[in-house]
């Protein structure tokens, strides 16, 4: 397909957290289909990301009825321990955890988050909750990149936070630039057209 060689360029930059990764039009996975996944570790222990544009029927009261609020949706991380929950957050003096580029955080504290919530002091825009994650072991997203899976650009906070998700991979797409514009509006089955 002559889109792979196009993304080519995009695909040779070294990867970092704070990355997005794009998936191709067709990536077949149904884990993965049009997904905008952020890059959080990587290293020689492997890659650990997010799928940004998964949302579930699921609040957090779902999870943690405690902390009962409708405000705050759970999206699906990725495949990888759907038991678990994560949150990426711009409020690093409200919850702490690690930067992943300036203003974005992943992690902190579940305390203060309970707390804030409890308290009615977090802003739902600041704030994304996932179960599970997106994972790859050593040399296997390099891999993955190199067969076409994958297209990469920075993150843009503002595809984080305030696009809805079903905009998020259309987003990403323009972050990539006009000449892969093209792909925003390629149909999931083009043998269909």
């Amino acid at each position: 397909m002559e889109f792979l060689n196009l993304s080519k360029p995009t695909n040779n930059r070294k990867l970092k957290p704070g990355m997005i990764l794009i998936a191709e039009p067709f990536l077949a996975d149904p884990n993965f289909a049009r997904s905008v996944i952020l890059l959080c570790e990587h290293g020689e222990e492997g890659s650990v990301g997010f799928v940004l544009n998964r949302p579930t029927d699921l609040t957090l009261g779902d999870l943690l009825p405690e902390l009962y609020t409708p405000l705050l949706n759970i999206n699906q991380g990725g495949p990888v321990q759907l038991d678990t929950l994560h949150m990426l957050h711009r409020s690093p003096e409200a919850y702490g955890g690690n930067e992943i580029i300036p203003g974005v955080y992943w992690g902190g504290s579940y305390e203060a988050l309970q707390e804030s919530i409890q308290n009615n002091e977090y802003q739902p825009i600041d704030l994304k909750l996932f179960v599970g994650y997106s994972g790859w072991s050593p040399g296997q997203l390099e891999k993955e990149l190199e067969e076409g899976s994958w297209m990469v650009a920075d993150l843009n906070p503002q595809i984080l936070f305030e696009t809805e998700p079903e905009n998020i991979w259309k987003a990403a797409i323009r972050l990539l630039g006009k000449e892969y514009s093209y792909l925003a509006n390629m149909p999931l089955n083009p043998q269909l057209n």
